[in-house]
């Protein structure tokens, strides 16, 4: 029997069989793969994958859902960890790592954000989260859904919509669409920002108000040098910027910290 859905944990259970075998052919799972399920509930996509993946690992917030599952598997198929994802460590898995689940979307971007730390480690995710949670993830420039989450996940990652999921495939069913997104890490050779917290902080300025002009958005970080550094027009919007002008932008205030100080002062 399906247990309750907590609603404080913004449960909604994937119930419909179509969905579930589409989420499971789009994970493709292999024997012999190290892979974490984020949030299992139940285990109905757990259920599929330990079949072939063992021991699957799985992280549960849920104590009694945690148990149900320890009750339901053997560890040899699969190891729960019960907590909360976002102070879980992935770096204590096996590498290259898989990552799936069904993300909570109350807490969704955190997530994102804590598994993108790791990836270094990671081998692909493939995730279902609110629409239009995905559609930014994989927004182009100069869009409304493009902004700081586009831009932070991908520089790291290579990202896809694969389908849609209804809200009556859930039980409750949420009142919002769902979509599959696949996450691959870009390749160890692609260009790379030279200082990350340097870049996190150019494009959370740029976008922490996106009317505003970069000149403005980034008066307490680049200075006129950096964007003649950079080749980027100071009166343009955050919006604008590609990925990779972003990581231009954030090259030339990491290497011109003096210049921009100086004209600032000035």
């Amino acid at each position: 029997m399906l247990p309750r859905p907590k609603k404080r944990l913004g449960q909604h259970f994937l119930t419909d069989r179509h969905y579930l075998a589409r989420i499971v052919a789009e994970i493709a799972p292999r024997a012999g793969e190290a892979m974490l399920e984020i949030g299992p509930g139940p285990g109905a996509l757990t259920e599929a994958l330990c079949g072939i993946v063992q021991p699957l690992h799985a992280v549960e917030v849920d104590p009694e859902l945690a148990e149900a599952l320890r009750g339901r598997f053997p560890p040899s198929a699969l190891v729960v960890h019960e907590g909360d994802v976002l102070q879980f460590d992935l770096g204590a898995l096996p590498a290259p790592l898989r990552v799936v689940g069904n993300l909570p979307y109350n807490v969704s971007t955190p997530i994102l954000f804590h598994v993108a730390s790791h990836v270094a480690r990671l081998s692909d995710c493939v995730f279902m989260l609110q629409r239009e949670v995905v559609e930014r993830m994989v927004a182009e420039p100069d869009t409304p859904a493009y902004g700081r989450l586009s831009v932070m996940l991908q520089e790291q990652f290579e990202m896809s919509l694969a389908f849609r999921v209804p809200p009556g495939a859930f039980t409750p069913p949420p009142k919002v669409e769902s979509a599959i997104v696949r996450m691959r890490p870009r390749a160890t050779n692609a260009p790379r920002a030279r200082d990350e917290r340097t870049f996190a902080s150019v494009v959370a300025a740029a976008f922490f108000q996106r009317r505003k002009t970069l000149r403005n958005a980034l008066r307490t970080l680049a200075g006129e040098a950096a964007f003649r550094a950079a080749s980027i027009d100071p009166s343009r919007r955050g919006e604008t910027l590609s990925v990779a002008e972003f990581r231009r932008l954030a090259d030339a205030v990491a290497c011109l910290p003096g210049a921009a100080l100086t004209e600032r002062a000035g």
